[in-house]
């Protein structure tokens, strides 16, 4: 007999299949904020599952009223039909794609958890790595995404973007999306939430996670440096990525605050004489405003030698760009996160 205090999930459907692949995709999810019980016969869950649940949720056409003795705080049906048959429940489509299906079973939930998501330590250092460069069109978001996508093959890398216009259409969300907006709202309102909120709002290309940029650049400009840092530090305490590679622009409050906070720096330029002028004036702001340090460790590249990228975001892990991509994570795993300078023009 499980304890009083466990925090169970009981899914329950007869289609044998789906019940199975559902469960398997839920318990490779890390920090999910239940045990999970899976029954494919209503009779056998209601004579094992005698206790009180935190959430039941169970296929369309497999509901019946005396599931109601189980008493969850949450009854969840898997809708089949498009047709929300019984009120008083909620309801989420069952034939979408499993990520959607958790992350509205966890917006669900946020609705009447009342304790915060326990930290499993994990003593996992979290490098950031920020991008950022006062050279307009210089292939910085191509060069992030690469290196994200790169880094993510190996280790747990995480991937934000901060410019106004965020340029790549893959990550955009669409206006039903949340995103790093909804995030910040989350965080100054449900701090002891924050973990399973991020999970609602995470995306994922292959084994990369994201935060879907902010729809409107706009909003970038009413966040506090404070705010950001708060982020950052949110996101480094939950001890869940090794690499966070951070896309950045001055649309945003605390620049330099972030980039002071970085492992590594790197900014990408061209080899045209105002784009060398900004660069320089640039340099002169950090030293005037006694943020030398972050000079000592970036590392300033130009990519001219690339005159096409891919239009898939898959594709950016081939080719020349990521030869040099890779070569450059090497340095990052072989030092530790070791600060250095680098100049180099290629």
């Amino acid at each position: 007999m499980r304890e009083k205090s466990s925090k169970v999930l009981v899914l329950c459907d007869t289609e044998e299949e789906y019940a199975q692949l559902m469960t398997e995709f839920m318990k490779k999810r890390k920090n999910l904020p239940w045990e999970l019980h899976t029954y494919t016969n209503v009779q056998d869950m209601l004579s094992v599952e005698k206790q009180e649940v935190e959430m039941l949720v169970v296929s369309e056409s497999d509901y019946e009223p005396e599931l109601q003795s189980l008493c969850p705080k949450r009854l969840v049906i898997l809708n089949e039909s498009g047709v929300m048959k019984w009120e008083n429940l909620f309801y989420v489509d069952k034939y979408q794609e499993a990520e959607e299906i958790v992350k509205q079973l966890l917006g669900l939930y946020m609705e009447i958890a009342d304790i915060q998501l326990p930290i499993l330590r994990t003593n996992r250092r979290t490098v950031f790595i920020g991008n950022y460069s006062p050279v307009r069109r210089c292939m910085q978001t191509s060069f992030a995404i690469t290196m994200s996508l790169l880094l993510a093959e190996k280790h747990p890398t995480l991937y934000l973007n901060f410019e106004h216009y965020a340029g790549s259409g893959e990550l955009l969300p669409d206006m039903q999306t949340l995103d790093m907006a909804d995030l910040l709202y989350f965080l100054n309102a449900q701090k002891d939430k924050f973990r399973l909120r991020l999970q609602t709002i995470l995306k994922r290309r292959g084994n990369l996670a994201y935060i879907p940029p902010m729809k409107s650049g706009q909003n970038l400009l009413t966040v506090t440096a404070a705010e950001w840092m708060e982020l950052l530090t949110k996101i480094e305490e939950l001890e869940e990525y090794e690499y966070v590679i951070l896309d950045l622009s001055e649309s945003m409050q605390g620049l330099f605050e972030i980039l002071r906070m970085c492992t590594k720096v790197y900014t990408l330029t061209r080899e045209d004489r105002i784009a060398q002028g900004k660069l320089l004036q640039y340099e002169q702001i950090l030293a005037l405003y006694e943020y030398g340090d972050i000079l000592g460790k970036t590392k300033r590249l130009s990519l001219s030698h690339i005159r096409k990228l891919p239009e898939e975001l898959e594709q950016l892990t081939k080719g020349d760009m990521a030869e040099l991509v890779k070569g450059l994570i090497q340095d990052i795993e072989e030092h530790g996160g070791k600060e250095e300078r680098w100049n180099i023009q290629i």
